[in-house]
């Protein structure tokens, strides 16, 4: 659990880091048109991170059901969180998600970061949501893993 905890924290820092390095404007400039894109990746591992941080409190404190069964989960998590982040990001510009406001001119991206954190925070309802999408837009059936009642974390 040790090194899980451990995992977590320094994937946080640099999560942390590479936020404050974007919002700092000291980025090269090949970069400054993803920006917002980069920005919502890390917002979404953020919320995976505190997710996961959450789940060892739970599960080793609350709990006391802590299983090594589970390692695997705490450490690809946290990526799965970062890409559900960068997704949302795709998704709301390509306009399959919409929220209810739409960014302000001068670049106010809050909402955009907003669904990122929570995407990656509750990525099992992000999937769902985006095979519903798929499934409306395209007709793509959901997937195997979406229509199984496994509980994670």
């Amino acid at each position: 659990m040790k090194r899980v905890f451990f995992f977590l924290i320094a994937a946080l820092a640099v999560e942390t880091t590479g936020l404050i390095f974007i919002l700092s404007g000291r980025y090269p400039a090949w970069l400054a048109p993803y920006e917002v894109g980069c920005l919502c990746g890390l917002t979404g591992g953020v919320g995976g991170l505190v997710y996961c941080l959450r789940g060892i409190y739970l599960n080793a404190c609350v709990r006391n059901t802590w299983a090594a069964d589970w390692l695997p989960w705490y450490f690809i998590r946290p990526i799965v969180s970062l890409v559900c982040g960068s997704l949302s990001y795709l998704l709301l510009k390509a306009g399959l998600l919409v929220l209810d406001s739409a960014p302000r001119p001068e670049g106010n991206y809050l909402g955009f970061y907003v669904l990122a954190f929570i995407a990656g925070l509750n990525v099992d309802k992000f999937v769902t949501k985006i095979e519903e999408v798929a499934q409306t837009t395209w007709g793509i059936e959901k997937s195997r893993a979406s229509t199984r009642d496994d509980k994670a974390g």
